[in-house]
């Protein structure tokens, strides 16, 4: 099976499983609103494939081939910070909803944190799904189990950060030794997300768009309000 070189990352959304414990019971705004923000992630992803949604992450890749350190390390951060900033937008965009309930105006509890690493993969079609498979993947995968206490990173392999520690030359970067299930000890590095040029601020929705989003987050909630209101039913006599 051929190889390439492929350039890893993965945008995770922290606080998610807190956030849907807390709201279960408005589960249907929860889960519109992650839903929303995943989707606004994957989109600001240019230049990068999609190859899956794990649930409260987006798994990229980009081809790497002919990439030197300074654009490898330019790719990561790029993309950093623009599905940093869609992910804070549509975050806002929920917040100021006009629907009263947890779910929507409690979406700040929710993080965005980045792991990113270089390496080889191989292309795997199953069912006509392209997955992604090697050591690398594992790797990559490995990283977000990590104890770094900074609420929003971009935490990057030692082999990635070799390569482009000449760009990243004046960021304050964080080392840390890592031991990753299955790889053995490792290093990474660690750049806190406030330390990334941020562009400009973030926008307010504006009427026509709060009064939307609310109409949006009523009606996916619609089938969970109804389910808890269904009577249970008779249970046969005995």
């Amino acid at each position: 099976m051929p190889t390439r070189r492929a350039l890893l990352l993965i945008a995770d959304i922290g606080g998610y499983t807190e956030y849907m414990q807390f709201h279960r019971s408005v589960l249907g705004h929860a889960e519109a609103a992650t839903t929303r923000m995943l989707g606004k992630i994957v989109d600001a992803a240019h230049g990068f494939d999609l190859i899956e949604v794990e649930g409260d992450a987006a798994f990229l890749s980009r081809d790497a081939e002919g990439l030197d350190g300074p654009a490898v390390w330019a790719a990561v951060t790029e993309a950093a910070v623009a599905l940093h900033r869609a992910f804070h937008q549509e975050r806002r965009f929920v917040e100021l909803n006009m629907c009263p309930c947890g779910s929507c105006t409690r979406t700040s509890e929710l993080k965005l944190k980045f792991v990113a690493h270089l390496g080889e993969v191989a292309t795997q079609t199953i069912r006509r799904r392209k997955k992604l498979v090697g050591l690398d993947v594992i790797q990559v995968h490995r990283l977000l189990k990590n104890p770094v206490a900074v609420p929003e990173y971009l935490l990057v392999s030692d082999e990635l950060y070799r390569e482009g520690a000449a760009a990243a030359a004046g960021l304050p970067v964080q080392d840390v030794g890592l031991d990753l299930e299955g790889i053995g000890a490792v290093q990474a590095h660690v750049v806190d997300l406030q330390d990334l040029p941020a562009g400009a601020p973030l926008a307010d929705p504006s009427w026509p768009q709060r009064i939307g989003s609310t109409f949006a987050m009523v009606g996916r909630g619609l089938p969970h309000i109804l389910a808890r209101r269904r009577p249970a039913a008779l249970s046969p006599a005995g």
